[in-house]
C-alpha cells in the first residue's frame, strides 16, 4: 500500500519506520525543514516506562490550585478563552480519581514497557547513535512525604513486575555520587535501573535519514492544510504545495492534529501543554549526573547526554504559544543549580519550549478510526519520546491488518 505519515517528530517517523518495514510504500509531510524540530526537540532525554503515568491523579486539582501563587511552580494554569481548554481542564480533572488513575496508569504501563522493548530492538537493528545510556533513572524525595509517595509508586510498580528500589538517604548517594555536592538534602529515592536516556531529536533525524536512504520519502516544508474525506473515506491530503493521495493515512500531527480532525467529525480531546528545557556541555563528568534524575518536589528531570546536561520541566497550560518564559526557564534552573551546583549552567544554557499533545486521561489515541483509510498516532503526552516505537509499530500492525502484540484497550477513540 501507498501511506503517507503527517509528521515527523519521533512518533511520526518511528511510525514510518515499522510500516517501510511491513513493506509498505511511505512517504513523510512535515511542515519544517527538516525532522524532529518541534516537540521532539528539546525534550528530557528519558525513556521512562518506569514513570510512565497520567498527570490526572487523585488530589492533583487541590495542587494545581495552590500552585496558581507560585511562579516557579511545575504546572501553571493559564485560563483563555478557548472553549477547547475548558473542556479539556473539565475532562482532567473527571479522570482525577483513583479508579480512573489506576486504569489509566495500567494503559500507559502496557504500552510504555512494550515501547522500550521496541526501541532497543531497533537500536540493535540499526546502530543508530544518540547518545543513549543504560543507566536508569532515580527519582529523588526531599520530604517524608515524597518518600511516602515514593512507597506507593513501588507498589504499583510491584504489581507490573518492574524491576525498581526504595533506597535511603546513603542509598541516594550511593547510587549518584555527584549528589554529595548538591546544596539539597534528600530523604529518599526510588531507583528505576531498566530506564534509560537518550537525544530524541538525534535518534529521529538518524532514523529518517537512514529511512530516506531505503526510500522512504520526506517532504520538508510541507504544511497539512485539510483532509479531504467523501462518503466515509479519506480520498486525499491538502497542502500548501499541492494534493496528495495515498491507501492509508497516518496522522502524528502532535498538537495539531486536532484542527485537521475537528472538520471531518473527529473531535479529540488534545491540548498543548508547554514544557522548558535547557541543555547545557559539561566541563567535566564529576559536574552532572552519572545517568539521570527526577527531582520530585520540582518535577525537572535531569539526564545525562552524552558530554551534554538536559533539564526539562513545567507544565504550563497556557494556549498554542512557543515563547520562552523566562519563569520557566527560571524554574529549571533553580532546581539544576541547588541539586547539580558544579554544572555550568548560567549563560552558556540553550533554552527551549516545546508543546506535549496531551489527552485529559494520559493514554495516546492509536489505530483506526471511522473514516476509512485514517488512522491516528497522537496525543502521547510527555511520553512521545518513551512511546514513540511501540506506538509505531501497533499503528503500522493496525494499518497492515496484523494484530498488535499488546492489547488494545483503552488506546482507541471510543474509550
Amino acid at each position: 500500500m501507498n501511506v503517507l505519515v503527517l509528521g515527523a517528530g519521533v512518533v511520526g517517523t518511528a511510525c514510518a519506520h515499522y510500516l517501510h518495514a511491513a513493506g509498505h510504500r511511505v512517504s513523510v509531510l512535515e511542515r519544517r525543514s527538516a525532522p524532529a524540530l518541534e516537540t521532539s526537540f528539546g525534550n528530557a532525554g528519558g525513556v521512562c516506562p518506569g514513570f510512565a503515568g497520567p498527570w490526572a491523579a487523585p488530589g492533583m486539582p487541590v495542587k494545581a490550585l495552590r500552585w496558581m501563587l507560585d511562579r516557579y511552580a511545575p504546572l501553571a494554569l493559564r485560563p483563555k478563552l478557548d472553549p477547547h481548554q475548558w473542556a479539556w481542564l473539565a475532562a482532567f480533572a473527571g479522570n482525577c480519581t483513583a479508579e480512573r488513575f489506576a486504569r489509566n496508569k495500567a494503559r500507559m504501563q502496557r504500552i510504555a514497557h512494550y515501547s522500550k522493548a521496541c526501541l532497543v530492538a531497533l537500536r540493535h537493528e540499526t546502530g543508530i547513535a544518540y547518545d543513549h545510556g543504560e543507566g536508569g533513572v532515580l527519582q529523588l524525595f526531599r520530604t517524608e512525604d515524597e518518600v511516602a509517595g515514593g512507597r506507593r509508586a513501588a507498589a504499583v510498580l510491584q504489581q507490573f513486575g518492574v524491576v525498581h528500589e526504595l533506597l535511603d538517604e546513603a542509598g541516594v548517594l550511593a547510587a549518584e555520587p555527584a549528589l554529595a555536592r548538591s546544596r539539597i538534602r534528600f530523604a529518599g529515592g526510588l531507583n528505576l535501573p531498566g530506564d534509560e536516556t537518550g537525544d530524541c531529536a538525534l535518534f529521529t533525524s538518524g532514523l529518517a535519514a537512514r529511512l530516506q536512504g531505503e526510500g522512504v520519502t520526506f517532504a520538508f516544508d510541507t504544511t497539512v492544510t485539510r483532509l479531504r474525506v467523501d462518503g466515509g473515506r479519506l480520498r486525499g491530503v491538502e497542502t500548501d504545495k499541492g494534493t496528495h493521495e495515498a491507501d492509508a493515512v497516518v496522522i502524528a500531527l502532535g498538537v495539531e492534529a486536532p484542527f485537521l480532525l475537528r472538520p471531518i467529525g473527529l473531535d479529540l480531546p488534545i491540548y498543548p501543554v508547554k514544557g522548558y528545557s535547557i541543555t547545557v556541555d559539561l566541563a567535566s563528568n564529576d559536574d552532572g549526573p552519572r545517568s539521570a534524575v527526577m527531582d520530585e518536589h520540582s518535577k525537572v528531570m535531569i539526564a545525562r547526554l552524552g558530554n551534554r546536561l538536559r533539564a526539562a520541566g513545567m507544565a504550563e497550560v497556557a494556549g498554542y504559544g512557543l515563547d520562552v518564559r523566562p519563569d520557566g526557564i527560571e524554574a529549571v534552573l533553580r532546581t539544576v543549580r541547588a541539586i547539580f551546583p558544579g554544572a555550568a549552567v548560567d549563560g552558556a544554557a540553550a533554552p527551549w519550549a516545546g508543546l506535549r499533545p496531551m489527552t485529559p486521561d494520559g493514554p495516546p489515541y492509536l489505530g483506526a478510526t471511522t473514516i476509512e483509510g485514517l488512522f491516528l498516532d497522537v496525543g502521547h503526552g510527555s511520553n512521545g519520546w518513551t512511546q514513540a516505537c511501540g506506538s509505531g509499530r501497533i499503528v503500522a500492525d493496525i494499518v497492515s491488518g496484523r494484530t498488535p502484540e499488546i492489547d488494545l484497550e483503552g488506546y482507541g477513540i471510543a474509550r
